[in-house]
């Protein structure tokens, strides 16, 4: 019996853009080869696969039967995901597609068609210099096959889409010389057919096998065979950053103010979200001028000439293989938004949660706040945490050189964990691509900043003993400050005796604990009453900062007490300036030693 689809609910948006996803992603190596618009830097393909991993996996946990709620969520994860031209146009398309179906509960052909139209106009709208032959051409030529088609089956329909998307593709070379040049179609534009494919896998009841098995070494690398274009391209940085704000500017006032800092300007917006892409030289400029509209989430700026030297000669490895300089490892107890990880591309090795017998992959199968409620709800037991084992590590070296040409693993401190012995373990049996690890001797959101510096340091075309150097003078000048409400945890834990914990519960005592130089945790100082807490830690803050740093990050985390985040970032502002603040909730590995109640305040000293 032939399928019919006479009609797209929730569901069924959510599986085809799942498919979607997961099949472009498994073609990130091809992508990468052929990748030579606007820059010959071999990262199309894995931004792209970054940008859809972020809608995979928000789609993975929703539930909605509404169409038009599973578009919006697509929508927003791709806006958060968005990496690269490709990824940042994709997340415009998907905006512009979602608004047109604003409070549908199901779509036909022809609604489908007028939301495709929605959201080629919507990015359209967006760029500061439309160039055709690109993923723009393919969509839009896409959305008019879409619009032109009669049909009442989706089954037919989304074949003729992707017949009149290859076609489209087939053409981009005769638009822009420089693909011509090479011989090669553009990348961006073959990742949106790919979508569409995955897509048809899925109505046909075809596999999406796991993995890209290509054998791509007797395939030479477009990236490998092309000059960097220094006439055409006169800027150095890929930038990219993300804004929070309740009154954020339009797209097009953000715009007009970036042609002063340079070109290949995209710029995406929803109500309280900004999403900035931008080739510059200055792009601390760019970050300064962001910081005005709003809270600065996340920024990036990659070396695109260093991307295209290690995409043309990949540090001794085959050349046909395209892939960054560096791909970055960590844990999950690291305490980074999940925004920052995915604005980096860096690869997280959960830590393993046993709950009445059922593991559960920290950040995956439960998420930070999830484990604060079964914290606030427990009546016994709480799940035990366990460090990733060698071969989770082994998996995560793996995933990593797909995108990396070394991998660099900035891990949970030795002094506290086991995690960073069992990296060392992976990483003497992994023969994959090189691998150098740093031990962060830090825990939570030190251990984050240190990761997040790492990442910049990377892309910002460093060499490894070069990045390996800056992080140990960094670490040496960082440091963090924990506090717990009550003596619960760290009675479990063995940290404290029985004694200690009945006499600091009866006296209401606050302990301040922070790290030895050696990594270890040891108490700083304590008080009496919640209420001075913040001022002690302020004031140790004081004695550890050195007179006239400039350069000053910090990251503040709590378990189960929101409201503390900004009361810290108030008076760290009041005292630092504008500075840089990463927030969040504790990971299950951080938390279930301090318990309820408890928050940290980390810093790190760059200057």
């Amino acid at each position: 019996m032939s399928t019919h689809i006479a009609y797209l609910d929730g569901p069924r948006l959510r599986r085809s853009l799942v498919a979607a996803c997961e099949y472009t992603r498994q073609q990130r190596q091809e992508l990468n080869r052929i990748n030579v618009f606007p820059v010959p830097d071999g990262d199309t393909g894995t931004n792209l696969a970054l940008t859809v991993e972020a809608i995979a996996d928000r789609l993975r946990r929703n539930r909605d039967r509404d169409v038009s709620t599973v578009a919006d969520q697509a929508a927003e994860a791709a806006l958060l995901g968005a990496r690269g031209n490709s990824g940042m146009m994709l997340s415009h398309f998907l905006l512009g597609f979602a608004a047109q179906l604003r409070g549908r509960r199901r779509v036909g052909p022809r609604g489908f068609a007028s939301a495709l139209a929605g959201g080629i106009d919507n990015l359209y709208d967006a760029l500061d210099d439309p160039v055709e032959g690109t993923i723009l051409t393919v969509i839009r030529d896409t959305a008019n096959a879409a619009r032109e088609a009669v049909a009442t089956d989706f089954v037919p329909y989304v074949e003729g889409l992707v017949d009149a998307a290859r076609k489209s593709l087939e053409r981009t070379p005769s638009l822009l010389p420089v693909l011509k040049e090479a011989g090669v179609v553009d990348a961006g534009g073959r990742g949106f057919v790919h979508m569409l494919e995955g897509v048809l896998l899925l109505i046909n009841g075809d596999p999406i096998v796991a993995g890209d098995d290509t054998d791509y070494s007797d395939v030479p690398s477009a990236v490998a065979e092309m000059e960097y274009p220094a006439d055409e391209e006169q800027y150095r940085y890929c930038t990219e950053a993300l804004v929070r704000g309740e009154r954020l500017p339009a797209s097009a006032v953000v715009r007009e103010e970036l042609r002063r800092h340079g070109d290949s300007i995209i710029v995406v917006s929803s109500d309280t979200l900004l999403k900035v892409h931008i080739h510059t030289d200055g792009p601390e400029g760019v970050f300064s001028y962001l910081r005005t509209l709003g809270r600065l989430a996340t920024k990036k700026a990659e070396d695109m000439r260093a991307q295209h030297a290690a995409a043309r000669h990949g540090g001794g490895h085959h050349r046909s293989l395209v892939r960054r300089p560096f791909a970055i490892v960590t844990d999950s107890g690291n305490d980074l938004p999940e925004e920052i990880v995915r604005a980096h591309g860096i690869h997280v090795v959960p830590a393993i949660l046993v709950d009445g017998g059922r593991p559960l992959r920290d950040g995956i199968d439960i998420t930070a706040d999830d484990f604060h409620e079964k914290m606030r709800d427990a009546d016994g037991e709480l799940p035990t945490t366990s460090q990733p084992p060698p071969q989770a590590f082994v998996d995560g070296f793996t995933r990593a050189a797909e995108d990396g040409d070394r991998i660099l693993g900035v891990l949970l401190g030795s002094g506290v964990s086991g995690t960073f012995g069992s990296a060392e373990a992976a990483a003497r049996t992994f023969d994959g691509v090189p691998v150098h690890l740093f031990d962060s001797r830090g825990v939570s959101v030190l251990e984050g900043l240190m990761v997040l510096k790492a990442a910049e340091l990377a892309e910002s075309g460093m060499s490894a003993g070069e990045i390996l150097a800056e992080l140990a003078r960094v670490r040496d000048q960082s440091g963090i400050f924990a506090t717990v409400d009550t003596f619960d945890r760290l009675l479990h834990s063995g940290r404290v005796g029985k004694g200690q914990a009945w006499v600091g519960g009866m006296l209401g005592v606050k302990p301040i604990l922070s790290l030895t130089d050696e990594g270890k945790v040891g108490p700083v100082g304590k008080v009496i009453g919640r209420r001075k807490v913040l001022p002690a830690v302020m004031g140790l803050l004081e004695d550890r900062i050195p007179a006239g740093a400039k350069k000053l990050r910090f990251g503040v985390v709590h378990v189960g007490y929101p409201e503390i985040i900004e009361q810290v970032s108030a008076a760290l502002r009041a005292r630092y300036g504008d500075v840089d603040i990463l927030t969040g909730p504790a990971a299950p590995i951080f938390a279930t030693h301090v318990g309820l109640g408890a928050w940290c305040l980390a810093y790190m000293v760059e200057d």
